[in-house]
């Protein structure tokens, strides 16, 4: 008996020692988890999510070496050349000036009495969500089902067939535009910038390296939208609660991610909406804000100093005058229209010197379109705020005003360094003029993006034809 159980006991502390010893090398011998710290720059990379999954397929239409002579230029940047030359090739602007080298085999075209300029930025244009025909099996620019749908991309509406491309390159000289959700929610989604070029899909219009846009909005449109559904917002206080209720959310989800891409961990859950918040957190993604009263604006820029972004631009800022020098200082731009106002309450209190008192305070101000047939016409709208200002007596010179059409939203969108003005490395993205443009007579004669002619007023095969519109009635009359 006495043995029996001594022989237990050994079998039972031996059986012990094999199972501690067992756990131990297990301990030691287990696989990484994903739960392990590995802060290796491949570690780091595999644990991020793709932050641009439908990247830009565009490819320039092919060019030829082109010299426009004899001809008054723009150059985008406040410069005026008086029978000045310009040199474009392999899509690129490779010299600008009174007289510049010009290598053999170059097509020349004299461009006496005509005007050279940067091709047209709309910062503001829904073309392709709101397309033409405008019937509502085709309207898809307002995710109107709750005031925040960060998680919609206004590209994923985009109709690259819209007649409405052409007749902006064509009638308007338009070359790059950026395509916004509309402004029914507080975060009304991700925008998309665009080369005004046909394509099959929306990914080979895309312009490349162009940052995304957070289209955000205050004011009359989410408060009467939503309020009318009986529930939050209903008011301007409303408005300002959602939003800062879903940065702090942001804020938190960018803390969690940011945290889990460093150190590893447990995945946080992805949330698309959020993925767009935390870009702008981040100064990936720039915020396009819809708002028309002053006091508003200045809210928005005191919420962004409390979060931590950074307002890109204030879009059609009807009051954008009266606190000029506040959006100076907190480097914010406006788009606005020449003399679109009055419409509805928020919109009343509009001048038409707001862009040339924005241009006189020093702010970043543009003209922008927000309209399928005004962005034909941006060059007249900025002649109406030119008229409008001179009479005024402010004097601000034809060429500083083409800034507001071309440079300045290339700044705003985050592009300047690559289109928006006429000069060395630039991609060629240039309109002649067939006289003064600020003229209700003027009309573009010729249209090259990326140095490619695209549009030729002389040439009938050289007008723009949406695949919607081939063999219907008049299909090319741009006019």
């Amino acid at each position: 008996m006495t043995v029996m159980m001594s022989r237990l006991l050994l079998g039972c502390m031996t059986m012990t020692a094999a199972i501690a010893l067992a756990g131990c090398g297990a301990a030691d011998e287990r696989p990484q988890s994903a739960s392990s710290k590995d802060t290796s720059d491949s570690a780091v990379a595999a644990r991020k999510y793709a932050r641009d999954p439908y990247p830009s397929t565009y490819h320039a239409y092919p060019g030829v070496p082109t010299l426009v002579t004899n001809v008054t230029i723009f150059d985008g940047e406040g410069a005026r050349i008086d029978r000045g030359q310009v040199l474009f090739a392999d899509g690129k602007i490779v010299a600008i000036g009174q007289s510049v080298d010009v290598p053999a085999g170059v097509t020349t075209i004299d461009g006496t009495g005509k005007y050279l300029t940067p091709g047209i930025v709309d910062i503001h244009s829904h073309l392709g969500d709101y397309p033409s025909p405008s019937v509502r099996a085709l309207s898809d620019g307002n995710e109107a089902t709750g005031p925040v749908t960060a998680d919609v991309w206004a590209e994923h509406s985009v109709w690259p067939q819209d007649p409405g491309f052409g007749r902006a390159l064509a009638n308007g000289g338009v070359t790059t535009l950026q395509i916004l959700p509309g402004s029914a929610n507080l975060f009304g989604g991700r925008s998309v910038v665009l080369k005004n070029v046909y394509a099959r899909t929306t990914q080979a219009m895309k312009f490349p390296g162009a940052p995304y846009g957070l289209k955000m909005a205050c004011g009359e449109n989410p408060k009467r939208v939503y309020g009318s559904k009986g529930r939050e917002p209903s008011t301007r206080m409303g408005n300002i609660a959602v939003d800062r209720q879903t940065w702090a959310k942001a804020r938190e989800y960018d803390r969690k991610w940011t945290k889990y891409e460093k150190d590893g961990g447990e995945a946080p859950g992805r949330d698309i909406g959020m993925d767009t918040l935390r870009g702008v957190l981040d100064g990936e993604i720039l915020v396009q804000n819809h708002c028309y009263r002053a006091d508003e604006m200045a809210n928005v820029i005191d919420m962004s100093k409390e979060f931590g972004y950074h307002v890109t631009a204030f879009h059609h800022a009807v009051e954008a005058y009266k606190i000029a020098d506040l959006l100076k200082a907190n480097g914010v731009c406006a788009a606005v229209w020449a003399d679109w106002y009055g419409f509805k309450m928020e919109s009343f209190d509009g001048i038409g010197d707001n862009l040339a008192l924005l241009q006189n305070a020093g702010a970043c101000a543009m003209i922008h379109s927000d309209d399928e047939n005004g962005i034909q016409r941006l060059n007249q709208e900025v002649a109406k705020v030119l008229s409008s200002a001179r009479h005024s007596g402010i004097q601000i010179s034809d060429a500083t005003a083409w800034e507001w059409l071309s440079y300045n939203p290339a700044k705003a969108l985050g592009i300047a360094d690559k289109t928006g003005s006429l000069k060395p490395g630039k991609m060629a993205d240039v309109v002649l003029w067939n006289g003064y443009p600020f003229s209700v007579y003027t009309r573009p004669e010729k249209v090259w993006v990326d140095g490619a002619l695209l549009y030729d007023a002389d040439n009938p095969t050289l007008r723009p034809v949406s695949d919607f519109e081939l063999g219907l009635p008049g299909a090319g009359d741009v006019k």
